[in-house]
């Protein structure tokens, strides 16, 4: 593409330079050639001078001017070369460059951003692992989509992904599950109970235990063990939960059950390797891990003076499984309330010898969902929270997965359901897809007025000379780059910027230009571009699972 075609350029003069002995070659890919932030500082910058200017103890603005010098023998790429600020080495290229990307996209279509610079490695994406206490909430909805993204974007720069749901089945709240769910079955038969003082109150709890009347009547009023009642519970919350995620496109590659950590001996495993290496101690009938010799401010407890372990333990032991499976990068999607413990599990994985760098925990801000600019109050356990499912129902799947990846992860998220179900272009999400409607359109009204869709190959693109046209040939060119970036950084929001920014191009260029004129050569050059850009924006709604729409 023409930003690594710019970076070629770039090296060869650096390696013309080390030749000549100019300087040596201490700044070998230490620099960077990036798209400047702000206009007028060309199209493209590189630090090589004030890179190499700290290593030789240097005036970077007269290695500046060496690199112009060798710059400058370019007939190709380059408009002109500027040296900017202390030393930055500013690129402009000539205009007629910008028209290449349309090749590429052309040729490739839906691979178009697609690469393999995560080609070896093996990854896997936890995320939702809600437990099965009752239906996805908002704040499940967004790890879902987040989780969901982060998947499609390393997948799509070539990473061996697995998709994995940690099923929490185990410990108290499954417990209080239970109870709540026998409380129910026993109040719906007119029999004496005790529903929980923090059970869970939501209406899918009578249902089930409605079910299991209608089933077999009164005949588990007398059962004493748990486990009845918690598999039914479970079993069909699961499933609601399963039927959700697939509703808004989300499938697992693999289910990790908890209890497996207890059946299996892992949790016992952790805990006596931890104790050989004198990194646990007993106190007040609980067993300590020592995190305070891993950077901690205190100890943290394990094991209750109950027998039970604490939500870390699992954990830890959890995130052993995951080494033990190959994984080269292991990425957490989690709720900001998980941010005390996440520091402890990573403590454990250190102790038992294992590299912590590989796993990566993206920590999201919970959503305030704004009901007529009100916000809606939420409780899983009072059951009055909005399900993920009624959110689809109120603002479509597109809507949804769009605006829940309008934040970088760890920012608050207003989600205004007025805004996401508006027919208007202050909708963000209505504004892209109706540029890729607008484009669809474009191509159908030309075919009316008898004006055959254009060969790329065969059409001359020198008629692309307005500001707005290279505006939307410099956007399209950013988007490989970009889909790297934005999954190496596990930062799928950026994905959401760029289709604004190419729509708002595309907008204010439409707004302003005819595409079907009276000069049949800029009409062929003008539909060619459209073209391009009506890809582009099909392969970005695609990776972040949102529909491209013909007609709206």
């Amino acid at each position: 593409m023409i930003r690594s075609q710019v970076k070629t350029l770039v090296d060869q003069c650096f390696q013309q330079g080390v030749e000549q002995g100019l300087w040596s070659d201490a700044a070998a890919n230490l620099y960077n050639v990036e798209v400047p932030r702000h206009g007028g500082q060309g199209d493209f910058s590189t630090n090589f001078a004030m890179v190499l200017a700290g290593k030789e103890k240097r005036n970077p603005r007269e290695i500046a001017g060496q690199l112009v010098d060798l710059l400058n023998q370019d007939e190709d790429l380059l408009d002109k070369v500027e040296i900017a600020g202390p030393g930055f080495v500013n690129l402009f290229l000539k205009p007629s460059v910008w028209s290449t990307v349309l090749a590429p996209i052309s040729e490739q279509g839906r691979a178009f951003g697609l690469s393999d610079v995560g080609k070896g490695k093996k990854v896997m994406v936890e995320f939702v692992s809600a437990n099965p206490t009752g239906p996805l909430s908002v704040g499940h909805g967004r790890n879902a989509i987040l989780g969901d993204t982060i998947a499609r974007l390393l997948k799509a720069t070539g990473h061996d992904v697995t998709r994995e749901y940690y099923f929490n089945d185990a410990g108290r709240q499954m417990r209080v599950l239970a109870d709540s769910l026998k409380a129910r079955y026993l109040e719906k038969l007119g029999l004496e109970n005790e529903f929980p003082e923090d059970g869970y109150q939501g209406g899918y709890i009578n249902e089930i235990a409605q079910g299991m009347i209608n089933e077999a009547g009164d005949s588990f009023k007398d059962v004493e063990d748990q486990t009845l009642f918690r598999k039914r519970a479970q079993d069909a919350i699961f499933a609601d939960i399963d039927t959700t995620l697939k509703r808004i496109g989300i499938a697992f590659d693999s289910y990790y059950n908890e209890h497996t950590l207890y059946e299996e001996g892992m949790i016992e495993d952790v805990v006596a390797e931890l104790r050989k290496k004198d990194l646990v101690y007993e106190q007040d009938e609980a067993t300590w891990f020592k995190t305070s010799e891993f950077g901690m401010e205190q100890d943290r407890v394990i094991i209750k003076n109950t027998g039970e372990p604490t939500y870390r333990l699992p954990d830890i032991a959890y995130h052993r499984e995951k080494f033990r499976r190959g994984f080269d990068w292991m990425i957490n999607v989690f709720g900001a309330d998980h941010i005390a413990t996440v520091p402890d599990v990573l403590a454990g994985i250190e102790a038992l010898g294992l590299d912590k760098s590989k796993v990566h925990v993206v920590l999201y801000q919970f959503v305030t969902l704004l009901r007529d600019g009100k916000q809606v109050k939420m409780s899983t356990r009072k059951a009055t929270f909005v399900t993920v499912d009624e959110l689809v129902d109120e603002v479509g799947v597109d809507a949804l997965r769009f605006f829940f990846l309008m934040r970088k992860p760890d920012s608050q998220l207003e989600f205004d359901l007025e805004l996401a179900t508006a027919q208007s272009q202050e909708n963000p999400v209505y504004y892209v897809q109706y540029a890729h409607a607008r484009l669809c359109s474009i191509e159908r009204m030309a075919i009316e007025k008898g004006v055959a869709l254009p060969v790329l190959a065969e059409t001359d693109l020198s008629p692309l000379q307005e500001e707005e046209e290279y505006q939307l040939l410099k956007t399209l060119a950013s988007y490989p780059a970009l889909v790297a970036d934005a999954a190496t950084d596990l930062a799928p929001h950026r994905i959401i910027f760029f289709l604004m920014e190419l729509s708002g191009n595309f907008h204010s260029f439409y707004n302003k230009h005819k595409v079907v004129t009276e000069d049949q050569q800029l009409t062929v050059a003008r539909l060619c571009l459209c073209q391009g850009v009506k890809a582009v924006l099909a392969n970005g709604l695609d990776l972040v699972g949102v529909a491209a729409p013909e007609k709206m």
